[in-house]
């Protein structure tokens, strides 16, 4: 079975026991979330969402990612200015798409 979810903003294709990292969610690692907004299951698509179909997923672990430099810089205006950002992430692993 395969479905895709909304999260964070964001849409990701999933079925069971893959692994997605999504935005990072408020829950630590071991710990079981519930993914409600599901867009698609097997092809059958909701208005935006499906209401009776729920994606239930374990949470891996909580990292950052890579280190992405902001660099801003004006010619003549001596002026620059160096960032970094680390963008927050949660490893989730799908167990199953179920309805209600």
């Amino acid at each position: 079975m395969k479905a895709i979810i909304e999260t964070g903003g964001k849409q990701y294709y999933v079925e069971p026991d893959k692994e997605v990292y999504v935005e990072k969610l408020d829950a630590e690692a071991g710990k079981e979330v519930v993914f409600d907004k599901v867009l698609m299951v097997n092809g059958v698509a909701g208005k935006p969402y499906l209401s009776n179909v729920v994606v239930k997923g374990e949470v891996v672990k909580q990292g950052k990612q890579k280190k992405v430099v902001v660099f801003k810089y004006r010619q003549k205006n001596n002026y620059h200015k160096k960032q970094g950002h680390r963008q927050p992430y949660t490893k989730v692993r799908i167990t199953s798409i179920e309805e209600r």
